[in-house]
């Protein structure tokens, strides 16, 4: 089936398509820097810690800035639309002596603002509470060494002043999410100490100027980690009562809650008492596996309540997962290309009739148009889509070519 005709059965449901490819082209997908090293970053040659784990083993990992940026390059060539990248503080890149995470300073992430700036692109940023010797028994900001907290707490405020500097470099606000691995392996005897310390780090953080206009601190829950299977300090009704308080963005991670949990369902609710909200986007296996983000139920769903809820101008949308089974190019390309169909098909429902229906209480025939959607062109306006960008359809072909050509070079 042409577009032309794949345009048409749309309009027959009232949705316009060139309204939807418009509308997904303008919106920014944040790309997280961490799936083309395997979490490594440039500051630390230790393995991961934090109750984070990568496994795999396939060749041509990036191991210096400007392979990871060449890798980055040849993902924005074949993905569409608009994008940001997500950096973490460990990808500090040293021309001269090296500065641990309390002094990290703007001009040890200058190639980076100058590499967005050059494609066009935003900055979001991530402080870096892992891997690193100064997590001392898994704890960071609600350690009860005041020697460690102080200095995670420093790093927090470093990593909100390189945000700003993102964001007056590039022309767009920039999102610092804070997430901390911090708990316990065993059942705890003190519930509420780390988390008071976690409070008290927290407001010191935010107790330093920033501008709000430019900079979105966003605080990131988890409800488990490797090690850490009995408590965790940053748990959801912690992080969304901090946020509610502060006035910051609420993220949700979907591989951060319990498996029977839906962060879908969990959108609405967020969005009628906050301004802002984050997402990071995954495909968790069981657990919080990390798997690359796939065109799938969950993401669909996730997609669908950002477009009915009319938020995309609201969320900040990233992905987050580190597979290293497989070529990390074609990892990252399968991820954000899911993400973005997900929200093509999102923008594409009908939803004005369907919620009609919903409200008539006609759930019959809101069942039948559900089902009869599953069955429309959407792969047709995925292509015209594509054209539109200059985007190649036929990806794998360009990823094999990469990994001949570049990756295999690095073995």
């Amino acid at each position: 089936m042409s577009y032309s005709e794949a345009k048409a059965k749309y309009a027959a449901l009232g949705v316009d398509t060139e309204a939807a490819i418009e509308k997904l082209l303008s919106v920014p997908v944040s790309l997280h820097c961490w799936q083309g090293d395997d979490v490594i970053g440039f500051d630390n040659g230790g393995g991961l810690t934090g109750g984070i784990q990568t496994t795999g083993n396939y060749p041509g990992r990036a191991r210096m800035p400007a392979e990871l940026m060449a890798d980055i390059d040849e993902v924005l060539r074949l993905v569409p639309g608009r994008m940001k990248l997500n950096l973490h503080a460990c990808y500090a890149i040293f021309s001269g002596a090296r500065a641990d995470r309390d002094a990290l300073r703007p001009e040890h992430f200058a190639p980076w603002a100058e590499f967005a700036k050059a494609r066009g692109m935003g900055l979001d940023f991530n402080p870096t509470f892992f891997s690193h010797p100064m997590v001392k028994d898994n704890l960071t900001l609600s350690s009860p060494d005041e020697t460690v907290r102080r200095f995670w707490v420093e790093h927090g405020k470093r990593c909100v002043e390189i945000a700003e500097y993102f964001a007056s470099e590039t022309g767009e606000p920039c999102l610092v999410n804070f997430w901390i691995p911090d708990g316990y392996k065993d059942i705890p005897a003190d519930r509420i100490g780390p988390r008071e310390r976690f409070k008290k780090s927290l407001d010191e953080i935010l107790s330093i100027p920033y501008d709000k206009d430019k900079v979105f601190i966003s605080l990131e829950s988890k409800v488990f980690g490797i090690g850490l299977e009995s408590y965790t300090v940053g748990s959801a009704e912690f992080c969304l009562s901090y946020a509610a308080e502060k006035g910051i963005v609420p993220l949700m991670d979907n591989g951060h809650y319990h498996p029977t949990e839906q962060v879908a369902d969990k959108i609405s609710s967020l969005l009628l008492f906050n301004p802002r909200i984050a997402l990071h986007l995954t495909r968790g296996v069981r657990w919080d596996s990390d798997h690359v983000v796939l065109f799938d139920d969950e993401t669909k769903e996730i997609a669908r309540e950002l477009v009915r809820c009319d938020a995309l101008g609201r969320a900040f949308i990233a992905t987050d997962y580190f597979d290293a089974s497989i070529n990390r190019v074609s990892a990252w390309v399968t991820g954000v290309r899911s993400v973005k169909m997900a929200l093509l098909s999102a923008l594409l429902e009908p939803s004005a009739e369907l919620k009609h229906l919903q409200d008539e209480a006609d759930f019959t025939a809101l069942m039948v148009r559900r089902e009869e959607q599953k069955l429309l062109p959407f792969g047709d306006v995925w292509e015209e889509l594509l054209r539109r960008a200059g985007t190649p359809s036929d990806y794998l072909t360009e990823v094999r070519n990469y990994e001949r050509e570049v990756l295999q070079k690095r073995i």
